[in-house]
């Protein structure tokens, strides 16, 4: 999930700081020691403390994630591409959803009460983004972020995430030796830090927010979901008020379409 309407005000705000002076980008590996020192400051101002402090020291240059961020073309496929390539075909990508559905439907009942977002939603969102779970991702979490953080091209969109994944750290909430996507997405349903640490919940009642776990994970796209404007017990093709809540958690017009295409056909 890349999109995101989180500022470095808003998160900074969140973390109950003032910023410190921003740390100088770069445009390769050559700075990023002495970037990671700048941030160090600019962290502590932020209310980081010391695991998070640790997991920012011990981060390395995520040159992957450079290599992917650099090398994205967005998604151009037709709608009967994107759907072939991503999910094989509707009817099987929802077979797949309704024997989850089947295995666990009293919990995804218990969303939809609390949330107002039907199971066909999440479960789609969950296969799209990671398989169900299968693939959450091979690229260390704070690393990858840190280094789009740290990297001129989207600096400034991503240093809110990077305090937030260092914030998830010291709350215990994310490992530093975490593994996720190129962006630093995590978790079932790949969110940012920053949309992590602002909508995370608690769905499976072990009082904590584990992205890795199932339960909460879609417990907290429920919840993201319903923030923006989600509108229980309406419908949610093309042209309704909750299709277009779709293009908060992806951009690409294909993927929504896709999205509610196969929700449609689950539950």
């Amino acid at each position: 999930m890349i999109r995101t309407t989180l500022i470095r005000a808003a998160i900074i705000a969140a973390l109950g700081t003032t910023p410190a002076l921003a740390a100088q980008c770069g445009n390769d590996a050559s700075g990023w020691e002495r970037w990671k020192q700048q941030f160090a400051q600019e962290a502590a101002a932020a209310g980081i403390g010391q695991r998070g402090q640790e997991a920012l020291a011990n981060a390395r240059y995520a040159t992957r994630t450079i290599a992917a961020d650099r090398n994205q073309r967005g998604v151009k496929y037709a709608l009967d591409d994107f759907i072939r390539i991503r999910l094989g075909s509707l009817d099987s990508f929802a077979a797949q959803a309704n024997r989850r559905l089947n295995q666990n439907r009293n919990f995804f009942q218990s969303l939809e009460a609390r949330y107002g977002v039907p199971a066909g939603i999440l479960l789609a969102i969950h296969g799209m983004e990671t398989g169900f779970g299968r693939n959450m991702g091979s690229e260390n979490v704070v690393s990858s972020i840190l280094t789009v953080a740290y990297d001129c091209r989207r600096s400034a969109f991503f240093t809110p995430h990077a305090l937030a994944a260092l914030q998830m750290v010291d709350r215990g909430m994310l490992a530093p030796g975490q593994s996720g996507a190129a962006h630093g997405e995590l978790g079932h349903t790949q969110f940012l830090p920053g949309n992590a640490l602002r909508y995370g919940q608690d769905g499976n009642g072990d009082g904590r927010v584990d992205f890795y776990n199932m339960a909460d994970a879609m417990a907290s796209t429920a919840n993201y979901l319903r923030q923006k404007g989600w509108q229980p017990g309406q419908p949610f093709h093309e042209g309704t008020q909750n299709f277009r809540v779709l293009n908060e958690w992806n951009a690409a017009t294909v993927y929504q379409k896709a999205i509610a295409l196969s929700a449609a056909r689950i539950g």
